[in-house]
């Protein structure tokens, strides 16, 4: 289906040694029942409980030519395992996603077809809009996510208020365009995701919001697919108080420079 494109999956890994044989065999029959030729490129940082010796194996299972591994010393961030995973990418269009089975591989066809009817620059899933949704989710999670979107709201949460006031400017006065700000299933063009990375400045849960604002700024065309987004099942959240503290810190640097 994808002709003579090729598509490289950026997956940055930390402590996910249950899920990436999962998350990969998932990807691999999807790209081959479908006909459509990837890499999976495993961005590892150093993980304690020896993900890459886990990355490695698969290699063996998959080959050299479709799992490529490229691990760094450590824990830098997430939008440098990008540069990073960007620099080894042999595909014009990359697909970005979380290694924990967060996102289903099934959607990926879907991604294409709208990414090729439209010739987008970006394709983005969604959780808030069509038959999109979320499962799994505690309701902490759901208000620093959603943002704007209707939550049931307790005492627990006071202290999330400035988080919902944040997002929610976000989409009223930087109109983004898109339901999903802070989504991390995505396909690019290489070439457009490698100029958006080199101009975002935030980091931390931000970082996908601002993707999105900066791909406005420079009039790339954007479409959206529903996707479920599903907790993990294996290992734990990276989210906790000082990314939240982080996450509203870093939406009102976003504020002033854009």
């Amino acid at each position: 289906m994808s002709g003579q494109h090729k598509y490289s999956v950026l997956l940055p890994t930390y402590n996910e040694r249950d899920n990436l044989p999962i998350i990969v065999w998932l990807l691999t029959k999807t790209f081959q029942e479908n006909n459509i030729d990837y890499e999976i490129i495993v961005i590892d940082d150093n993980s304690p409980d020896k993900t890459l010796e886990v990355a490695q194996e698969l290699q063996k299972i998959y080959g050299e030519n479709r799992i490529l591994l490229r691990p760094r010393a450590g824990k830098l961030g997430l939008g440098t395992a990008y540069v990073h995973g960007i620099q080894h990418a042999t595909g014009d269009f990359i697909f970005i996603l979380d290694a924990d089975m967060s996102h289903h591989p099934k959607f990926i066809p879907e991604m294409i077809r709208l990414q090729q009817s439209k010739n987008l620059d970006v394709v983005t899933g969604t959780r808030y809009a069509g038959n999109g949704g979320v499962y799994g989710w505690d309701l902490k999670r759901k208000v620093i996510r959603q943002g704007n979107n209707n939550v049931n709201r307790n005492s627990e949460l006071d202290s999330l208020d400035a988080v919902r006031g944040a997002n929610f400017l976000a989409s009223v006065l930087l109109r983004p365009g898109v339901s999903d700000l802070t989504g991390s299933f995505r396909l690019y063009k290489k070439e457009v995701l490698t100029q958006l990375i080199n101009s975002c400045i935030s980091k931390g849960y931000v970082f996908q919001m601002e993707m999105m604002v900066r791909a406005r700024q420079f009039n790339y065309t954007i479409g959206e697919v529903p996707i479920t987004f599903v907790d993990r099942v294996f290992g734990d959240s990276k989210m906790g108080a000082m990314e939240i503290v982080s996450y509203a810190q870093g939406l009102l640097k976003l504020f002033v420079a854009v």
